[in-house]
């Protein structure tokens, strides 16, 4: 019997840097191995770190190594990015057929051309909305005339409208989609999982907390990208009142994004000697990082609730450590930290020292909330997702007609392109 087939077209997959490609691979990876034929358009060119049984088409162009070169971020210019999605596009136009096109959000609005790769495929089209494009980019600071951004709406609106089938990764997102068109029917959530390689790793035993002589000081950690969508104002603000009162606490900002100039600006100027400033980590010292904290922070903007969700929060409970959550009270990042962390309002600086100093304080609240954290991310996994995916991927390959379209504009029922 022949092998069900799945296309992802997506600018990032590892080697590269970008959560987007770090979930793509899980998932590949893990569909391949249920029996599915896996294809990955990617862009960039050379050779890549390929998952068993998932063959990786590369599109040509740079290849996209810099950490802070994300959808999420924006660094990438406009032209860049459009540039990705051709080239992008047109390898994913000449490829075998397979039976089911699945786009994502990098580049942004690369689910535009969704349904048209599908319908060269004579296959079912399927969008993973990992961001929601373009409501999102006036966060980015990337703005278009008024004129230009409705069109380009409109014509999101549209795409999507035509996909078989659009997985959102919260329920925010989601309302945001059917509130733009979607028809909910055609929603399924399907939140992103922490990557497999992440555990809790005891404190006394952390590398990392030895190489960064950490000792027994209580240390605080923003891990992941400093985007335009992640404030950190407040953060700074809440170390700098922690410098005066309880200097023994430690923060450290690791990661990349538009926002680390000015983190690292900051921190100079205001002459936070409690505070590290540290690169992006691989993704082996993840496990080391992440754990090397006693307590973790997440910031989003909350012009960006349902627009995105912020991957960094699944990592931090997959270490087994608790999460202060600056952003929205209504998003999934906030309701995702029931009993393993708190909210707070984004600029509530004065309310973040002083949460910090209360964890600090108590090392038993500290490890119920981290224990809470381990038993919410053991209920969802990257191997529960890919069952999931691959189930909503096989009904539409089940359910979609094929058909071949000739030149002249005649239709007839077929198979579409033939396999490799």
């Amino acid at each position: 019997m022949e092998s069900p087939s799945i296309l992802f077209v997506n600018r990032v997959f590892p080697p590269d840097q970008g959560a987007t490609g770090r979930c793509l691979s899980d998932l590949a990876q893990r569909m391949a191995a249920m029996g599915w034929r896996v294809t990955v358009v990617a862009d960039g060119d050379g050779p890549g770190d390929a998952p068993p049984g998932v063959t990786v088409r590369r599109a040509g162009g740079k290849r996209p190594a810099d950490p802070g070169e994300t959808a999420g971020d924006a660094k990438l210019t406009t032209r860049g990015y459009l540039a990705a999605a051709v080239r992008l596009v047109q390898r994913a136009l000449r490829l075998p057929r397979h039976d089911v096109v699945v786009t994502m959000t990098d580049p942004p609005l690369l689910g535009c051309a969704g349904p048209l790769i599908a319908a060269r495929h004579g296959a079912a089209s399927l969008h993973w909305s990992q961001d929601v494009f373009p409501a999102l980019l006036p966060v980015l600071g990337v703005r278009f005339p008024e004129p230009l951004m409705r069109m380009v709406e409109r014509a999101s609106v549209q795409a999507l409208r035509r996909q078989d089938a659009v997985v959102a990764i919260g329920r925010c997102m989601a309302g945001r989609l059917a509130a733009a068109g979607v028809p909910a029917e055609r929603i399924t959530i399907l939140p992103n999982w922490p990557d497999p390689r992440i555990r809790p790793i005891p404190r006394a035993d952390n590398p990392f907390r030895l190489a960064h002589g950490l000792g027994d000081r209580f240390t605080v950690a923003y891990s992941g990208n400093m985007g335009l969508a992640h404030p950190m104002d407040a953060v700074l603000d809440a170390a700098t009142l922690l410098a005066r009162s309880d200097p023994a606490i430690a923060f450290l900002l690791i990661g990349e994004g538009r926002r680390r100039a000015a983190v690292a600006e900051g921190v100079e100027r205001r002459g936070l000697a409690n505070v590290r400033l540290l690169p992006l980590q691989p993704p082996d010292r993840l496990a080391e990082s992440l754990s090397a904290a006693d307590l973790h922070l997440a910031t989003m903007d909350p012009r960006a609730e349902g627009l995105l969700v912020p991957s960094k929060v699944a990592g931090v409970l997959a270490a087994g450590r608790p999460c202060l959550f600056l952003g929205p009270a209504g998003s999934d990042a906030a309701a995702l930290l029931e009993g393993c962390g708190h909210r707070l309002a984004p600029d509530d600086a004065a309310g973040l020292a002083a949460a910090i100093r209360r964890y600090a304080r108590d090392p038993v609240l500290c490890a119920a909330q981290g224990a809470r954290a381990l038993a919410v991310t053991a209920a969802w996994d990257a191997t529960a997702a890919a069952r999931r995916f691959a189930a909503l991927a096989d009904g539409l390959r089940q359910t979609k007609p094929r058909h071949v379209k000739l030149r002249g504009g005649a239709v007839l029922p077929g198979r579409g392109l033939p396999h490799a």
